[in-house]
């Protein structure tokens, strides 16, 4: 097994071990420890393998759907995996996006506030759909350049586009899981985590959930932004990320709205509308949630 290979491996495995920890589902566990038992026994280099067959080809290896390609794909492009990090509470958006030329850590803190997007991937996807252009300094020069870093950085390894995300979990799914967090938190049953982000005495702080709604997969953590640091929101909001059964990854917050017909609500951000919708639905039942 080459270095890149056991590198990889390695990861998958570490990323099994803190899920099982953390009271994941086996089906999680188990996918990620079938991967690396897959990458063990490959001869071929992933890096050539990707380089010369794109996503398609890790995808017709045995155990490695669509979101442990992407994965793969992370660790060969950047370093670094995101999912792994985070369960790590060493994820650090802002550092990965400072990477790329002509973004200072101010702008790629910036980026990260305003969109919530966390590995060179979703940011490639805004920076194609219009969403990077709305962030403060993003001029059409700027924008392209990001563009061009981001093509260099993962066209040569990607072969071909992951699809677009189409993961849209249930409004009720979501706020069940930020519930069901937000109590367990208060009870102090859930593993905490020592973020390395506005931590400086590395208290192990920060509660994780994994949880389970048919068909899909969730990881709840509160929001450890700056942002939410900034306004006094660290215990509010909740940052629920989901995965299908390929472990494509999506992701949300759920916060308690401050204004309008929604205030003293808990809402997705970016689907006020549909939870409008839900809240109305409970209202005669359950009056103020």
């Amino acid at each position: 097994m080459t270095s890149t290979n056991h590198e990889i491996a390695s990861r998958l495995r570490a990323a099994a071990d803190l899920l099982e920890q953390q009271g994941a589902s086996p089906f999680r566990i188990n996918a990620y420890r079938r991967a690396a038992g897959t990458i063990d026994n490959l001869k071929q280099d992933l890096r050539e393998l990707v380089e010369h067959a794109g996503l398609g080809g890790l995808e017709e290896l045995p155990g490695i759907g669509a979101g442990i390609a992407a994965a793969i794909l992370e660790m060969l492009a950047s370093g670094r995996w995101t999912q792994l990090e985070r369960l790590r509470g060493s994820a650090d958006p802002v550092a990965l996006f400072t990477t790329l030329p002509g973004i200072g850590r101010d702008l790629a803190q910036r980026i990260h506030d305003s969109l919530g997007v966390e590995t060179l991937e979703a940011l490639e996807a805004a920076a194609h759909d219009g969403r990077l252009a709305a962030v403060a300094g993003f001029g059409p020069r700027r924008l392209q350049a990001v563009r061009a870093s981001l093509a260099t950085a993962l066209g040569r390894l990607r072969g071909r586009s992951l699809p677009p995300a189409t993961l849209s979990p249930e409004v009720a799914d979501l706020l069940a899981v930020d519930a069901e967090y937000r109590a367990k938190a208060r009870a102090g049953t859930l593993k905490h985590i020592a973020p390395r982000r506005f931590n400086p005495t590395g208290e192990a702080w920060l509660p994780v959930m994994h949880a389970e709604r048919k068909p899909l997969h969730f990881t709840a953590l509160y929001s450890n932004t700056a942002r939410a640091h900034e306004l006094g929101k660290t215990r509010d909001w909740v940052v629920i990320y989901y995965y299908d059964g390929d472990h494509v990854e999506g992701q949300c917050t759920v916060v308690t709205e401050t204004s309008g017909q929604l205030k003293g609500r808990r809402v997705i951000r970016g689907r006020e509308p549909e939870c409008l919708e839900y809240h109305a639905a409970l209202a005669p039942h359950h009056g103020a949630a």
